[in-house]
C-alpha cells in the first residue's frame, strides 16, 4: 500500500468512522472460510435452536476455535498493518464472529446499533473489521454506516439515520474497518444465496475480552499462532493470580510492559 493510500483510508476512518480497505485475504482463503462458516452455522442451529436465548442465527461466535483458517487469519500482516494505525500495535481481540445473512432473510444485525459501549469521542476504544467473503450489493444486504456518528455520544434519530447512512460495497476479500462507535445497520438479503462475512472486534490491551481466548485455545493452537497472533488473542495482557506470577522478569510477565 502506498503512503497516499494509507493517508486516504485513515483520513476517511477518522472523519467518517469507516473505510473500505484491502483486499486482506485471497480467493483460496475466501473459499475455505465460506465452507467452514456454512458447517459452523449448521452445527450451531442444530445445537442451539431449542435454547430460548439463542438469537444469533447465522452469527457464529468464537471463529478462532471453529476452524484453522480463522485462527490463521489472526496472524495476518495485512490485518495488523491496518489495526496498528486505526487503534494500537498492541491491540487484542475482543470478539470474532460471522456476519452472514441467510438467503431471502436477515438476522439480529438488522437494527441501528454500535459495537462498543465505551463512551468516548476523543479516544478510539474498539475497532471493527468486517471482512466480506462475498461481494456486498444492494440486493444481498450491504451494511449501512452513518458517517461521523462516532463523533457524537448521542444515538441518531432513526429517520435521520436512514436518510444519511451510506451503504458499503467491499468486494470479496476486502474489508470495512470502522470505529465500533459508528452507528450501522445490517441489511436484508433478497437473493437466493447466503451472503457471507466475518467480523473482528478489536480493543486495547487493558480492556476485557468477550471470551477468555487464552484459556479457550489449546497449547497446540497457541503455538501455531506465532508471537503476533498470541499477543492478539490476549496472551500478553493476562493478569497474575498471585505475587509469584507478579515478581518476575519483564519478559516472563503475563502482562507485558509498554502496552497501550
Amino acid at each position: 500500500m502506498t503512503s497516499t493510500a494509507q493517508i486516504d483510508w485513515l483520513l476517511r476512518f477518522k472523519q467518517d468512522g469507516f473505510a473500505v480497505v484491502g483486499p486482506l485475504i485471497d480467493r483460496p482463503t475466501i473459499d475455505a472460510m465460506k465452507s467452514a462458516l456454512e458447517r459452523a452455522i449448521a452445527e450451531d442451529i442444530r445445537r442451539w435452536s431449542s435454547n430460548p436465548w439463542f438469537k444469533d442465527h447465522w452469527m457464529v461466535h468464537n471463529l478462532l476455535v471453529r476452524d484453522g483458517v480463522f485462527l490463521e487469519f489472526l496472524s495476518s500482516s495485512a490485518l495488523h498493518r491496518f489495526l496498528s494505525q486505526a487503534l494500537s500495535p498492541h491491540c487484542i481481540l475482543y470478539a470474532y464472529t460471522s456476519s452472514s445473512l441467510p438467503p431471502n432473510g436477515y438476522n439480529f444485525s438488522r437494527r441501528i446499533h454500535i459495537d462498543a459501549q465505551a463512551q468516548s469521542v476523543d479516544c478510539v476504544m474498539n475497532v471493527g473489521v468486517l471482512v466480506a467473503l462475498d461481494d456486498f450489493t444492494d440486493e444481498n444486504g450491504a451494511t449501512r454506516f452513518l458517517p461521523g456518528s462516532h463523533l457524537s455520544l448521542d444515538a441518531p434519530d432513526e429517520g435521520d439515520f436512514m436518510k444519511r447512512a451510506q451503504r458499503t460495497y467491499p468486494r470479496a476479500g476486502e474489508a470495512v474497518i470502522f470505529n465500533a462507535r459508528t452507528y450501522h445497520y445490517g441489511g436484508e438479503n433478497r437473493t437466493s444465496k447466503p451472503r457471507h462475512a466475518i467480523t473482528l472486534n478489536v480493543c486495547r490491551p487493558w480492556m476485557k475480552q468477550r471470551f477468555d481466548y487464552p484459556r479457550m485455545l489449546s497449547a497446540e493452537q497457541l503455538r501455531a499462532l506465532g508471537p503476533v497472533g498470541r499477543r492478539f488473542v490476549g496472551m500478553d495482557s493476562r493478569t497474575p493470580k498471585d505475587l509469584d506470577e507478579y515478581y518476575v522478569a519483564p519478559e516472563d510477565r503475563l502482562y507485558k510492559p509498554g502496552q497501550y
